[in-house]
Formats: structure tokens, C-alpha cells, sequence
């Protein structure tokens, strides 16, 4: 019994030595990127990619979440319909201030007389 228990512990040992060489590499990657001028929307695409690919290995193995893959698709789930739903919002949303000044409440326009309209008016 004992034998099988250390077999297991073994395996075990050598998934998490693989998963941290993984996050070292993954650290480096991120360096490399990050000094490497992709452009805005290229560079926040790979940094979301590598976040993800790093967080998904250590919440899968790290916190033992890949054996809760019934409860984990569900909740994943309910995360990407919320993220599709709020940044859908802030694209409708978008265009509708942009370069103009409005408030819950909107400031009335004042009337403004020339100032020369002023010195014809005055006796």
C-alpha cells in the first residue's frame, strides 16, 4: 500500500515541478513581451493570452480546480455571459458622450450679447 501511496505522491510531484517550470517560462514570455513594441491592441492581446494561459495553471492545478470541471464550466460560463454583457454595454454606450459635455442635468445656454451690440445701447 505504502508503495502505491509514494507512486502517487511521485506523480503527483512531478505535474507541479511541471507546471512551475511552465509559470517560469510563462514569466519569461512575459518579460520578452513586454519589451517588444507590438502595438496597443496586439500587445493587450498577448498579455490577456499569457494571463490566461498563467492563471488557468495555477488555478487548475495549484488549487485543485481541474477535478471540479462540473461546477467550474458552469460558473465559467456565467463569467463570460456577464463580460460579453458589459463590455456590450460599454459598446452601445460608446458614441453616445463622446465630445460632448452633457450631465444628468443640462446647463442652460445663456444669451450672450456682443459687446459691441452693448455700446450702441447706452445713451
Amino acid at each position: 500500500m505504502s508503495e502505491r501511496h509514494s507512486h502517487d505522491i511521485s506523480k503527483h510531484v512531478k505535474i507541479y515541478r511541471a507546471v512551475g517550470a511552465a509559470l517560469i517560462v510563462g514569466t519569461i514570455v512575459t518579460v520578452v513581451a513586454a519589451n517588444v513594441h507590438l502595438g496597443i491592441a496586439v500587445g493587450i492581446i498577448v498579455a490577456l493570452v499569457i494571463a490566461t494561459v498563467k492563471g488557468s495553471l495555477v488555478a487548475g492545478y495549484f488549487m485543485h480546480l481541474f477535478s471540479e470541471r462540473k461546477l467550474i464550466y458552469g460558473v465559467l460560463g456565467l463569467t463570460v455571459a456577464f463580460v460579453i454583457a458589459l463590455v456590450g454595454l460599454i459598446m452601445f454606450s460608446y458614441r453616445d458622450q463622446q465630445g460632448h459635455a452633457r450631465g444628468a442635468f443640462p446647463v442652460p445656454q445663456q444669451h450672450v450679447v456682443p459687446h459691441h451690440a452693448e455700446a450702441e445701447h447706452v445713451p
